[in-house]
């Protein structure tokens, strides 16, 4: 997940013990904040499965989903980030649009131009750095009752897609950095996670 700000205590998410549940009036569920798997976690190099059955509990973790990402904050999550290992993507980049879903997607097609955009993760919170990405990509996918769907896209949204599918195929983004800055990385991230 490509993370919107910073929290000062991050330690506390983790804890499953710690979901938080949301009422809410206007709707007839509560919606959960799960916690979020941090690196390394070996669930993060895992491929996740395809979605199949379209359902009340594939729009559930869709919704939930999203509000652990707003909790986070974040602009960007997939399930495996909260342990699930299924092909689901909420991203939340523009006000005007709001969320958008994409069950099981994938890049069809990636233009070859580049772009260098600074990427960090919700499991790998405080820590970021500059990724080369394609500068637009046309992606298919379903959307929550299985419609199949396409979208091209540019700028951030097309690095939020690379970046979330990328961890769908267990591709966790330090792996996109030279072996040195990803070391470098780690080793800030290992710093932080004890202070």
């Amino acid at each position: 997940m490509i993370r919107k700000a910073e929290r000062d205590d991050d330690s506390k998410k983790d804890h499953p013990a710690l979901v938080r549940q949301i009422a809410l009036p206007y709707a007839n569920r509560i919606m959960t904040i799960r916690p979020i798997i941090r690196y390394p976690d070996p669930r993060l190099a895992l491929a996740a499965q395809p979605i199949t059955v379209y359902d009340d509990a594939l729009r559930d973790l869709a919704s939930d989903l999203l509000e652990t990402m707003h909790a986070a904050p974040g602009i960007g999550i997939t399930a495996p980030h909260i342990g699930i290992p299924l092909r689901v993507v909420v991203l939340d980049l523009d006000a005007t649009e709001g969320a958008r879903t994409y069950v099981n997607p994938e890049i069809i097609w990636a233009s070859p131009e580049m772009i260098l955009r600074r990427e960090g993760s919700i499991s790998m919170p405080g820590v970021n750095d500059e990724v080369s990405r394609h500068a637009r990509v046309r992606i298919s996918y379903q959307d929550l009752h299985g419609n199949l769907q396409t979208e091209e896209s540019d700028g951030l949204r097309a690095v939020c897609h690379q970046h979330e599918i990328d961890q769908l195929d267990g591709l966790f983004w330090i792996k996109r950095l030279s072996r040195l800055k990803r070391e470098r990385l780690i080793k800030r991230f290992e710093k932080i996670s004890r202070s």
